[in-house]
């Protein structure tokens, strides 16, 4: 008997079956989302991006950001996330809803920037770092992207748009540097980072609570009932001496 054709019939069923259950059934579950309501509150979860973020996304995209910064909140090193300031809760699929392609990263050269935007929500900062990021982080690994701005020599006025820069970051006399549309884009983008909205499968977390014991005994009796707590010596009420009785 010819058993091919079962064999390659148990082959593509169970081919089809994982495919559906790896590919399709995430598509359906998550791809099919939309905003969702901040837990406790009115606003719609996540908004979406201004049209100068967007743009930004792309130049975050081609400039390889990805490779040293991560975009997520991660579970498994929650402590260590929370302390060092990059979210108050967990990462989860509704954060990145409009985000195509969607910039997790797998390293940390530098720091997690899930939330970068509430860290930081002035957009020249981010142009003063992307010029040089010595300039704030002294010793810094990350290398400065001089190609996203304009060094040219000053006008009759500068240039409203001009980085203040310190004296040993600043140009020689007579030259000023504007950012060009590239790193104003970028800067956009960073600042729009913001996912610590608590929703319903990621709220904040609870206070943690510490082994130190409690002021006063807690109990469920009202005011003024008495409790079982242990008298405060081994003597009977009646027996408030040990001299004997006249």
């Amino acid at each position: 008997m010819n058993r091919a054709p079962l064999i390659f019939l148990g082959v593509f069923a169970a081919l089809a079956f994982s495919w559906a259950g790896l590919v399709l059934a995430p598509q359906i579950q998550i791809g099919g989302q939309g905003q969702k309501l901040v837990q406790g509150g009115d606003t719609l979860y996540p908004a979406r991006r201004s049209g100068m973020a967007q743009q930004g996304a792309a130049v975050y995209v081609s400039l390889g950001c990805v490779y040293c910064h991560s975009q997520q909140v991660q579970p498994r090193e929650w402590g260590y996330d929370n302390a060092r300031g990059w979210g108050k809760r967990r990462s989860v699929a509704q954060d990145y809803l409009f985000d195509e392609p969607v910039q997790l990263g797998a390293r940390r050269v530098g720091p997690d920037l899930s939330n970068v935007g509430l860290r930081f929500t002035n957009e020249t900062f981010f142009l003063e770092f992307l010029y040089n990021p010595q300039m704030h982080h002294p010793g810094s690994t990350m290398p400065p992207f001089p190609f996203l701005f304009d060094r040219r020599r000053i006008g009759k006025t500068p240039s409203p748009d001009a980085l203040k820069l310190p004296q040993q970051f600043a140009p020689e006399a007579g030259y000023e540097v504007v950012p060009k549309s590239g790193a104003r884009k970028l800067a956009a983008y960073l600042v729009s980072l913001q996912s610590e909205a608590p929703l319903f499968e990621a709220p904040w977390p609870k206070a943690k609570r510490t082994n130190a014991p409690p002021a006063a005994l807690d109990t469920n009796a009202p005011p003024g009932t008495a409790t079982n707590a242990a008298p405060a010596t081994n003597a009977s009420a009646a027996a408030a001496t040990n001299a004997p009785t006249k």
